[in-house]
């Protein structure tokens, strides 16, 4: 009989767990701007300014198209330079050691949505992991797991807005969020790893939506 009891007392908790997570998730959607329209979002432009290494500051241009093409472009000495990019066939990125932009034939071009939009469908699995501080603010912990890949996402409690997410080789953090038509988007992202090799800190002052881009913009 006990172990019966354990038994249902464990499926209740996944349950339980399952369902949190997907109620954070679905706030964190609907507060941020409603599933609709993320999903009418086509296309972004990022303008800003980066800071790599300690005080190495650079304009940058991001420019991001569905279902995965990206390219980001810094101005380093009046001349835009692209530094990496998937162009829906081919990635390619800056080699710093030869300094020149090269094409990498296993590059892995990430989704044009982030993974929890539609994370059911895409095989996700969901699970709560309480609260925890960032800094001043409590947030809720949510894990999403596909086969053995992990990212965390801490979401504020009042808010519902996305503070931090800890991937295997990265940890991003968003800050300062504005509204850009119908939806909240970061305009501080800080990102970190491991190596510390590619760490930097982007403040963005313009965001474009929908906007229709010549043939050859991801191109290199």
């Amino acid at each position: 009989m006990k172990k019966l009891f354990l038994a249902f007392a464990v499926i209740f908790s996944v349950i339980i767990n399952a369902q949190t997570a997907k109620e954070i998730i679905d706030k964190n959607i609907e507060l941020s701007g409603g599933l609709t329209n993320w999903k009418l979002l086509n296309s972004v432009v990022l303008y800003g300014k980066v800071t790599l290494g300690v005080n190495d500051e650079y304009p940058i241009k991001i420019f991001q198209q569905r279902p995965n093409l990206t390219k980001t472009v810094i101005t380093i000495n009046k001349k835009e330079t692209a530094i990496e990019g998937f162009d829906g066939k081919k990635g390619y990125a800056m080699n710093y050691a030869t300094n020149k932009v090269q094409e990498y034939p296993n590059y892995v071009a990430e989704s044009f949505d982030n993974d929890f939009i539609d994370w059911e469908s895409k095989g996700f699995e969901a699970k709560y992991l309480g609260k925890e501080k960032i800094g001043e603010i409590y947030c809720h912990k949510v894990e999403l797991t596909k086969n053995v890949n992990k990212t965390l996402y801490y979401f504020d409690t009042k808010t519902y807005m996305l503070l931090k997410e800890i991937k295997k080789d990265e940890t991003l953090v968003y800050a300062d969020y504005k509204q850009v038509g119908s939806l909240l988007m970061p305009y501080r992202i800080e990102s970190s790893s491991p190596k510390r090799d590619s760490d930097y800190v982007m403040i963005i002052n313009k965001i474009e939506t929908n906007k229709v881009f010549p043939a050859n913009t991801f191109k290199f």
